[in-house]
């Protein structure tokens, strides 16, 4: 009589308290959050005062090509995710992985945020030809430069993770990695709902 023979996945790796570089992260993503704040309140403020708000602005705007890539950029927050878990169990491997699949998601949607700006530009529509498009260049631009700094930072975390062993703080900097990138994707939500649903006035 056989028995059927059971493949158990390695336990998750969860500290009993949260790591200093972890709590650093999110006391350093609360002042960015409030940076984000200011940015949506600008674009409140200036909306309510315009006297003319660009009412046709919505047909220069490609909502499938947005859409897209805004959703694109929302996946790789999950897969990213995957990789700390598989990271937390010991799977460096699956873990790199993960990284590259999130950097690859990440890279496609800024080299999209870049070809809006060529496109928009040579027909006109640049930061200096009302409220709107300038709100447009400078909200999707600072996002954008958050996005780079993001697969920056998996860059160097990968460089982290060659070789067959790990470090004790490799598993920290992965989360720590992590929680920036959720921020990034969460930050886009909202400019995209001002920016592309909430055009016309």
């Amino acid at each position: 009589m056989t028995q059927a023979l059971t493949v158990e996945r390695p336990a998750r790796h969860v500290p009993e308290r949260p790591p200093l570089l972890a709590v650093g992260v999110m006391i350093w993503l609360g002042s960015e959050l409030m940076f984000f704040s200011g940015l949506f309140a600008a674009y409140f403020t200036i909306r309510a005062h315009a006297a003319v708000w660009p009412i046709l602005a919505g047909e220069h705007l490609d909502y499938v090509q947005a859409g897209i890539f805004s959703v694109v950029l929302l996946v790789s927050s999950p897969t990213f995710q995957m990789g700390v878990w598989a990271q937390e169990r010991g799977e460096r491997s699956k873990a790199r992985w993960w990284i590259v699949i999130s950097w690859l998601l990440g890279l496609a949607f800024l080299a999209n945020t870049l070809y809006e700006w060529h496109d928009f530009a040579s027909k006109g529509h640049g930061p200096a030809l009302n409220a709107y498009w300038s709100l447009f260049f400078v909200m999707t631009g600072i996002h954008g430069l958050h996005v780079a700094l993001g697969l920056v930072a998996m860059i160097f975390l990968l460089g982290r993770m060659r070789g067959p062993a790990g470090d004790p703080g490799e598993t920290n900097v992965y989360q720590a990695v992590g929680y920036y990138w959720h921020f990034v994707d969460f930050m886009w939500i909202g400019i995209f709902s001002c920016l592309f649903l909430l055009p016309a006035g």
